[in-house]
């Protein structure tokens, strides 16, 4: 058999693979098995296989191949065009927009195939024509045309036939396509059937908040107005005094920091030292009267240095993030209530906020961020730098996964020897789980700054020990 014999058997095992997990929830085996060697072969990430793995993730992990996702046609069929990666590489953005699933729908799964949909579209000509339903879809963004994805916006007019990539030949209009896309995205909504919920008070009432729950709300609060919209901020503020008042617990019981024995101790009963106030008036003890005559008490010293600090929180409010950006808001805003602490909060994506005027107010916080998107630390970066007056007074707590710009390691490590002290956190959630780049995780550790596993109680640990 040829080469292109061959090429083609790989290319059938491909669309084979992707008409089965279309419209059988059951994994085949034997196209599994053939579809990961082919693509091995090819030199590609078997995460374009998997339906689970957005376009966006892939990229982030794999920047190299955001060129062949763009336009996946490129050279039509020229000779030297590899023809199954081609393949490859639109049976993701096939397998990714049409392979929806079954049951219930999470906020993150509705967002995550809004992007993926916005890839297939551009992929297919055409272009960036809106939400999908949304205020602000996958694909708008500031105007950059990077939205919800790593592709720019040329400024060419999209239309059937033609376009920014695989468009190129197919007869397919915009209408056709937003038709159906709109159709898949209609079905992924009435199985959040959120929004019904909460425009009945006494049903939005049943609602136990979690986190699950609060990440829904965050997401789909600029589709709700109303009713609804007052039912998802009481759900969103329960949850944020419930979480509060265990993370305050958990920062006023963290003991740390050495205690100042140049201030006298302060001579009030609950600082009495019995124990050596006894130990040293045993002198005058006196056996004929059973007796132990005190003439000098003992107390004990409880100050702790204390100096004014600055608490810079960065946190990354990408889709992957959403446990930190809850935890950190809170966490925030009570270590701003403490004496003597200068605490600022910055989130980004591709883009920097500053929400410090909120910081006192976490549920204020949350209702002004926007999860999900790319992510691009060095605008927030540049924004935190701003901030720093005092380098060795300063903590700068950077929550992320850490795949982002490479060149932050720079910056990193300059802040790091100016005396700021730098504490990369991996996430801040109860299991302690947390995805991180290898890269980034063995880069800073070898700087002596080593990734937080992501339990919060390490974070107030190394806060406190700073601030004290």
């Amino acid at each position: 058999m040829s080469t292109n014999g061959k090429d083609d058997v790989r290319r059938q095992v491909l669309l084979w693979r992707l008409l089965a997990r279309v419209f059988d929830v059951e994994e085949q085996h034997a196209l599994e098995t053939a579809s990961v060697a082919v693509v091995q072969e090819r030199g590609l990430p078997t995460a374009l296989l998997d339906p689970g793995v957005s376009v966006d993730t892939v990229l982030q992990r794999f920047p190299e191949l955001e060129p062949e996702f763009r336009d996946p046609l490129a050279g039509g069929d020229g000779d030297g065009v590899d023809r199954v990666r081609r393949t490859a590489v639109v049976s993701k953005l096939l397998l990714n927009a049409f392979c929806t699933g079954t049951g219930n729908v999470s906020a993150t799964q509705l967002a995550t195939w809004q992007r993926d949909a916005e890839w297939l579209r551009r992929a297919l000509g055409a272009g960036v024509l809106g939400g999908l339903g949304q205020e602000n879809g996958p694909g708008q963004g500031d105007g950059t045309g990077q939205g919800g994805g790593t592709g720019q916006d040329t400024g060419q007019t999209p239309g059937p036939g033609r376009g920014f990539g695989a468009g190129n030949g197919f007869e397919v209009t915009d209408a056709d396509l937003n038709a159906l896309l709109a159709s898949l995205e209609g079905d992924l909504v009435r199985r959040m059937q959120l929004r019904e919920v909460l425009a009945d008070r006494r049903l939005a009432r049943r609602l136990t908040p979690s986190m699950s729950l609060v990440e829904q709300l965050l997401r789909d609060k600029h589709n709700l107005s109303g009713e609804a919209l007052a039912n998802a901020k009481a759900l969103i503020r329960r949850f944020v005094d419930e979480v509060a008042e265990v993370l305050r617990t958990r920062v006023e019981q963290t003991s740390v920091g050495k205690i100042d024995r140049s201030v006298p101790p302060k001579r009030v009963f609950r600082n009495l030292d019995l124990d050596r106030t006894i130990w040293k008036n045993l002198v005058n003890y006196r056996p004929e009267d059973e007796r132990l005559y005190v003439d000098r008490l003992f107390f004990k010293h409880t100050a702790r240095r204390t100096t004014p600090a600055r608490m810079i929180v960065v946190v990354d409010q990408s889709g992957s993030m959403v446990d930190a950006m809850v935890n950190c808001t809170i966490l925030a805003s009570i270590f701003a209530g403490l004496p003597k602490v200068d605490v600022n909060l910055i989130a980004y994506d591709t883009r920097a906020i500053d929400l410090t005027p909120w910081v006192h107010d976490p549920f204020e916080v949350l209702l002004r961020t926007t999860l999900g998107g790319g992510t691009h630390g060095p605008v927030a970066l540049r924004m935190a730098r701003e901030k720093i007056t005092d380098p060795r007074n300063t903590v700068l707590v950077w929550i992320s996964d850490f795949y982002d710009d490479r060149s932050l390691l720079d910056e990193f490590r300059g802040l790091h020897r100016s005396g700021v002290k730098f504490i990369p956190v991996g996430s801040v959630n109860s299991s302690g789980q947390a995805s991180v780049d290898p890269w980034f995780r063995e880069k800073l550790k070898q700087l002596g700054t080593p990734v937080l596993s992501g339990r919060i109680d390490k974070l107030v640990f190394e806060l406190k020990n700073f601030l004290a």
